[in-house]
């Protein structure tokens, strides 16, 4: 127990030193880093875990070990754009003793590149799912700034069915094309489902298993 007074005094300090403004800027980068770590876990723990159980074969082994390669992945990489993100935003404001819009860009591009850059299954989806949400961003922003006309009528409906055409076209004629995850949720629903040979794979489970 004598350990305990030593602690509390200890907390004591550390609470102190992150209260002071004058650090504030660099501990900011390093809960940022924090921050990026924990969401990435709580991003892909639950993806990765839905989609290798529905459609990824092996042991139950290299299932969980598939998850875990999946999610330390995604919340190391995500943990270190943070990182890199606000510590070269905070670099610039005190180069140029301001911060200007630009910075934010600047600052993302780079840690894009280094972080995301490589091509691999995990920055593909988060790179695909970031652009959808730019896109719809970037069209708003025009909108505001009156850069191209408000619509008249809602443009979802149209928007919605251009999207789901193509996507049904590329993979019926184009697969390859498509992310191997898609293709995987996209086989089950409109391919596995023309296939059955009695009630147990036809409403129970999505293919008959083996005979013993």
């Amino acid at each position: 127990m004598a350990a305990l007074p030593q602690l509390r005094a200890l907390l004591v300090v550390v609470n102190a030193l992150l209260r002071k403004r004058r650090y504030h800027a660099a501990l900011a980068v390093l809960k940022g880093f924090r921050n990026g770590a924990v969401y990435g876990a709580k991003i892909r723990a639950p993806h990765a875990l839905v989609m290798t159980f529905l459609f990824r074969n092996g042991s139950l082994q290299e299932k969980l070990w598939a998850i875990l390669q999946a999610t330390y992945i995604h919340s190391w990489n995500l943990a270190r754009f943070v990182f890199t993100y606000k510590g070269l935003r905070a670099l610039q404001s005190y180069i140029q003793g301001k911060t200007y819009p630009a910075h934010a860009f600047l600052a993302a591009f780079l840690g894009g590149i280094l972080v995301f850059g490589e091509n691999n299954n995990i920055n593909s989806q988060i790179n695909m799912y970031l652009l959808s949400r730019v896109l719809f961003a970037l069209s708003r922003l025009a909108v505001e700034k009156g850069y191209i006309p408000e619509p008249r009528w809602d443009p979802f409906p149209l928007l919605t069915a251009v999207v789901w055409g193509l996507v049904l076209w590329l993979f019926e004629y184009h697969r390859s094309t498509l992310q191997p995850s898609l293709q995987s949720s996209m086989t089950y629903l409109y391919e596995d489902s023309n296939v059955w040979h009695d009630i147990s794979d036809f409403l129970v489970y999505n293919k008959s298993r083996p005979s013993n």
